[in-house]
């Protein structure tokens, strides 16, 4: 009798095993209905994402090629899962919301040989992984990602022709037919226009011993392309190396693991794009427990403006000395600013980070810094610092908080691995991170939160090459994965036609209220103030302001936005609003009639304005402070002329 059920026993196995497996077709709703994943299974993994009615996009397919196994090629299915996530997460640095709701619905398909696809659909979005259980060590060859648009799309993307790039190209903007296999790929995030209503977002999270995704046009679509991993270095100056030899393989890494998350975020109104959270849900927690020591904020920075602080109260010669940086000191003292940042120049070489310039004396500069509540951050290269991970502990004993690396310019899987060494080297010295040179923000910035920062994107310093029509896609695409240093701050504006600009007379293109405004539109952990104290004295009523704007937020409103043309978004912190709004070279001014019901009902605020003057549209300097009450429920009406701004806090009565 205990064989017979034995027997019968295994039967109902291997016939539910059967049934199970002829299945091919699979599908996950996001959980308000409307956004929809398809997955059909054939000789490889097909998927279609579509919003109602409408397919975005058809007959995408997925796959990672190990050495002997190709993942995902002629997939037999052993079995599935589906589910619900519905949590709440309370980032440690929340650039946009300080509470982030997280729901979405599952699907989990395990295959023979060791492997699972993850697919996830958010009410923003789609993402799916590979998830692999293997023994050992394994070599991926390349990783299949592939999706075909139904029609031409038109296409944002940041395209380089090199996978050795530091992010900052300017953008490019083509129908999706004209980007094929004879164009430069791109870096993420690209964004892509359906020419309808919908935009998609791609990019990646939880990226980790993995390198970072490229994409290539194929003309109906894209798929990924990825750099081999180094093997063999050589010198290339003081601040980097050359690679002089690669494996066949994007990454040799566990056989048991998370795969990175490759997402979409699919929106009908482009302000969505700047509210959605997706890469922080779909990041690991963080690794960090006590995170108490983690202080985001403003720090004052020297090598855009040269260093040069002059007028009558600088009685001494300016430039990277210890009385030019005690005055930066002084100046972040006197308004609040938490820290001063030393570019290069701060050591003797930029090779050894042990001895001071002694003409710097960055001791002497803790101890002053210490006095006056002003933190001190250093920047390094990356060599250096990989050179010298022993550092970290220095540092701490000096009293350092923090580190600004840069020239990393690569993101293969041995520097996507370096990113993780350093936040985590430095977390356990309790110093903070800001990358430059960097690649986009893929999720380790919530697995160490002590990550602060990266640049990768073409900032102020860019100087003729930074212009209001390339700037105001970043909410849209750069800020939409993550914080930025962008470096805004400058007292010197101008309109392009008339731009003339040179270190030690930093100039930046755009109109004063613009760059007030970027403080609140852009999003960083640690926010440069790029311009020199004594301009910053000079324009007060613009420096308390730029000063007051947080670094972190607990909620974010988009209230106007169309991508490429102007972004105007609302921000609290505590009680207190804070407004910005920016604008690209329009040939006219525009101007917009804000509602504010997202203000408290029955509250009225106090409202201290800063808008283009009348003549801004060509003396870019021009700009008027207003002050003014208004009740919830009201509206404000607002200008900005080309390559303008507008900024405002909003203060409870």
């Amino acid at each position: 009798m205990k064989n017979i059920k034995v027997l019968v026993f295994l039967f109902l196995l291997f016939e539910g095993y059967n049934v199970h497996s002829q299945k091919t077709n699979f599908e996950v709703s996001s959980p308000n209905g409307e956004l929809k994943v398809s997955i059909q299974l054939g000789d490889k993994i097909y998927y279609a994402v579509s919003e109602g009615n409408e397919t975005l996009t058809e007959k995408n397919h997925l796959g990672l090629v190990l050495k002997n196994e190709n993942l995902g090629l002629n997939p037999k299915l052993i079995n599935s899962k589906t589910g619900k996530i519905n949590e709440v997460i309370k980032p440690v640095i929340p650039v946009k919301f300080s509470t982030v709701s997280n729901s979405c619905n599952y699907l989990l398909l395990n295959f023979k040989g060791n492997y699972s696809v993850e697919f996830r659909a958010f009410d923003e979005g789609i993402a799916y992984r590979f998830i692999t259980s293997k023994k050992g060590e394994i070599e991926v060859l390349n990783e299949d990602f592939s999706i075909n648009f139904p029609t031409n799309y038109f296409i944002h993307l940041q395209q380089t022709g090199n996978f050795k790039t530091s992010s900052e190209e300017e953008y490019s903007h083509i129908n999706s037919s004209e980007w094929n296999s004879s164009s430069k790929m791109s870096t993420l995030p690209i964004l892509v226009d359906s020419k309808k209503q919908y935009k998609i977002l791609i990019s990646e999270s939880d990226l980790s011993d993995y390198p970072g995704m490229f994409l290539k046009g194929t003309g109906k679509g894209a798929e990924s392309t990825f750099p081999k991993t180094p093997l063999d270095f050589g010198p290339d100056g003081d601040r980097s190396l050359k690679v002089l030899k690669e494996a066949d393989y994007i990454a040799k890494t566990s056989g048991t693991r998370n795969f990175p998350w490759r997402y979409f975020v699919i929106t009908k109104n482009d302000k969505e794009l700047i509210q959605n959270t997706m890469t922080l849900k779909l990041a690991p927690k963080s690794e960090i427990k006590d995170t108490s020591w983690i202080k985001p904020g403003q720090a004052s920075w020297e090598w855009w403006n040269g260093a040069t602080p002059y007028g009558p109260d600088v009685n001494f010669v300016s430039g990277y000395n210890l009385n030019t940086y005690k005055y930066y000191i002084d100046f972040a003292s006197k308004f609040g600013i938490k820290y001063i940042i030393m570019d290069e120049g701060w050591a003797k070489s930029t090779t050894d980070p042990y001895s001071p310039n002694p003409d710097v004396d960055v001791h002497e500069l803790i101890r002053y810094g210490k006095e006056k509540n002003v933190g001190i951050v250093l920047w390094l290269t990356w060599l250096t610092v990989d050179k010298n991970m022993e550092l970290f502990k220095t540092f701490k004993d000096w009293g350092i908080a923090g580190v600004k690396i840069d020239f990393m310019d690569r993101s293969d899987q041995v520097m996507v691995n370096y990113y993780e060494k350093v936040v985590k080297e430095a977390a356990k010295n309790q110093i903070f991170v800001d990358f430059h040179g960097a690649f986009k923000p893929s999720g380790l910035e919530y697995k160490y939160p002590n990550l602060l920062s990266y640049e990768g994107v073409r900032g102020m310093e860019q100087m003729d090459g930074c212009k209001p029509d390339n700037s105001v896609y970043f909410p849209f695409m750069r800020n939409a994965v993550g914080p930025m240093d962008y470096t805004p701050g400058a007292m010197i504006s101008m309109q392009p036609e008339v731009y003339r600009s040179e270190r030690p007379n930093s100039a930046s293109i755009g109109t004063r209220a613009y760059q007030m405004a970027l403080f609140v539109v852009f999003e960083s952990g640690l926010q440069m103030l790029a311009d020199n104290p004594t301009l910053y004295y000079r324009e007060k009523e613009c420096t308390e302001f730029i000063t007051s704007v947080p670094t972190t937020w607990d909620e974010t409103v988009a209230l106007e936005a169309k991508t490429g043309q102007y972004a105007i978004v609302a921000k609290r912190k505590g009680s207190k609003w804070f407004i910005g709004g920016i604008t690209n070279d329009a040939e006219k001014e525009r101007t917009f009639k804000l509602n504010l019901n997202f203000l408290k009902n029955g509250k009225s605020y106090k409202v201290t304005s800063f808008e283009d003057g009348i003549n801004a549209g060509y003396q870019a300097m021009d700009y008027r402070k207003k002050n003014f009450e208004i009740k919830s429920g009201e509206s404000i009406e607002i200008k900005m002329v080309r390559n303008g701004g507008w900024a405002a806090v909003l203060e409870e009565i």
